[in-house]
């Protein structure tokens, strides 16, 4: 009798890799540690080939973290969702706002005198 199809065969539960000798040999690595703002810790391991970074997100916070316990990179400033008009203002002084609104007034006017109402 047939077991299940679901089972992998050759293998068993809880087989472990097959070792160095299967798999060849691991690249030289180092391990670098990071530090962020909340005092996390993380230890990263890279090829020793590899370029290390500056910085790492932390993976507990999700905070930037620098090889530097002493001095660990601040949290990033967050800034509020901005509105349509609030991008406006950046771009435009409250004179140019004006000088515009009544540009705009007065082409409507002349359209509303001439009969070309545009709604």
């Amino acid at each position: 009798m047939a077991g299940g199809g679901s089972a992998i065969r050759g293998s068993r539960v809880g087989a472990g890799p097959m070792g160095e000798a299967e798999r060849g040999e691991a690249a030289p690595r180092q391990a670098v540690t990071y530090f962020c703002s909340h005092e996390h810790r993380s230890v990263v391991t890279f090829s020793v080939e590899a370029a290390v970074p500056d910085s790492w997100d932390c993976p507990k916070c999700g905070l930037p973290a620098g090889r530097d316990s002493e001095n660990a990179p601040p949290a990033p400033k967050i800034e509020p969702y901005k509105t349509h008009l609030a991008y406006v203002k950046e771009r435009r002084s409250d004179q140019e706002a004006a000088d515009i609104l009544d540009e705009a007034l007065q082409l409507l006017r002349s359209r509303r005198k001439s009969g070309d109402i545009i709604f």
